[in-house]
């Protein structure tokens, strides 16, 4: 096995993978809890808990906590998704202690003082702004509420003004102690490491309330047409286009990724080739998806001057029905899949990929694989395959999310 693993007694799993060729460690505390986790009320928490775990501790400012990765030359930063939360380090071997111990404090101790979070709410809200102020991210969060309307997945991870103008100390000790417990917790680590070394120092200082891992409801999509616009006056018309699919754990999930390469993967892609290359109508076009524990999002991208956005909608719906109609080449098979294990071995050179692949699958209960074993899934990938995938997912249900000068009157023929 390429990893180690232990599960302590208090529920916390440690993961490691020792790399003999580098002197670094990347180190991350992973939460199973994300925005698919927050009530109405606490729409935007996971990430507003994200914030304030820098802000300081009973015995360290926020300042100290900078102040001390700085002094040892590592970086820390953060991350909330949908369904996580991750506070990481990357630091010299020699400095793992420090960091262990470190990031403990903070997502256990952190002080979450009123004064900090009055801070805060103004900064998350400067950055929902910038968020409302950038289309081609925007219309990302707006593909997801129309894919899952009635479900926290379909929420934007950033949350709402009011909801988060309503954080405080009361509000977010509360969430802690209902998410941040030992069976949510999974500790991962790659590089120059010793496991049995990290084991007892998350053992000495990551001392979190004991729970089991949190349950959470199913997300399902209505299985009714579905179209959202924000009207707006851009220079561009921001188009996704796409449709649920597979869950992270599902055995199709490498000949999706396959797929997903041919449409709109890169520069040789049948979207991109098509729409830049040929018809010049955008300068951003690809494909995309994105699994999770039990649902997931096939989605295409375009960004087009407003007067293009019809015709661009066109194209992509005539490149998923030539994708229906004949399948995949032989020669696009083969250039996909090489594609994909290049672009995950190169990956791999960076001990921070290496924790995220961990991380990311033990605390999300994903299935943790070996390179070996993800490219002899990607190498069982063939043309039947494919087919069979492809019109078993995009059978389903389409939707359509705009953000440009138009109505959803002026649109909503684009949905068939």
């Amino acid at each position: 096995m390429f990893y180690r693993e232990t599960v302590l007694d208090n529920g916390v799993t440690v993961l490691t993978e020792s790399l003999d060729s580098v002197r670094s460690v990347a180190l991350g505390v992973w939460f199973s809890v994300g925005s698919r986790d927050e009530s109405p009320a606490e729409a935007g928490m996971s990430h507003f808990m994200e914030h304030m775990m820098f802000k300081g501790t009973p015995t360290r400012s926020a300042a100290d906590i900078s102040e001390t990765f700085d002094r040892l030359g590592a970086e820390l930063n953060a991350f909330t998704s949908k369904e996580y939360t991750c506070y990481y380090s990357r630091v010299i071997d020699e400095h793992l202690p420090t960091a262990i111990e470190l990031l403990s404090d903070m997502v256990c101790n952190a002080s979450l003082a009123d004064e900090s979070c009055e801070k805060e709410r103004q900064v998350v809200i400067e950055e929902i702004a910038r968020m409302e102020d950038t289309p081609d991210d925007r219309i990302h969060e707006l593909f997801a509420h129309t894919l899952w309307p009635k479900h926290p997945i379909g929420l934007p991870i950033l949350g709402g003004r009011e909801t988060v103008g309503s954080f405080d100390h009361g509000a977010s000790v509360a969430f802690r102690t209902r998410h941040y417990l030992t069976g949510n917790c999974v500790v991962a680590a790659a590089g120059s490491v010793d496991h049995d070394a990290v084991v007892e120092l998350v053992e000495k200082y990551l001392r979190l309330p004991e729970g089991p891992r949190s349950s959470r409801p199913a997300a399902t999509s209505p299985s009714t047409g579905r179209l959202d616009v924000i009207t707006k006056e851009t220079e561009q018309a921001h188009i996704c286009f796409g449709v649920s699919c597979l869950n992270a754990r599902h055995a199709d999930r490498f000949t999706l990724a396959v797929i997903d390469t041919v449409l709109g993967g890169g520069m040789s892609s049948r979207l991109f080739q098509e729409i830049r290359e040929k018809q010049g109508l955008a300068y951003a076009v690809f494909s995309f998806h994105a699994l999770y524990q039990d649902t997931g999002q096939w989605a295409i991208y375009a960004g087009t001057r407003p007067e293009n956005a019809e015709q661009v909608v066109g194209l992509i719906k005539s490149e998923i029905d030539k994708l229906l109609d004949s399948g995949l080449t032989a020669d696009e098979l083969s250039r996909a899949k090489e594609s994909i294990k290049g672009h995950l071995v190169l990956g791999l050179e960076s001990t921070r990929n290496r924790m995220t692949r961990l991380g990311k699958n033990a605390v999300t209960n994903g299935e943790l694989l070996s390179v070996d074993e993800v490219v002899e899934r990607i190498d069982g990938v063939d043309l039947e395959s494919s087919r069979r995938v492809a019109a078993e997912i995009l059978a389903g249900e389409r939707v359509l999310a705009m953000i440009g000068p138009y109505s959803k009157a002026d649109v909503a023929h684009l949905v068939g």
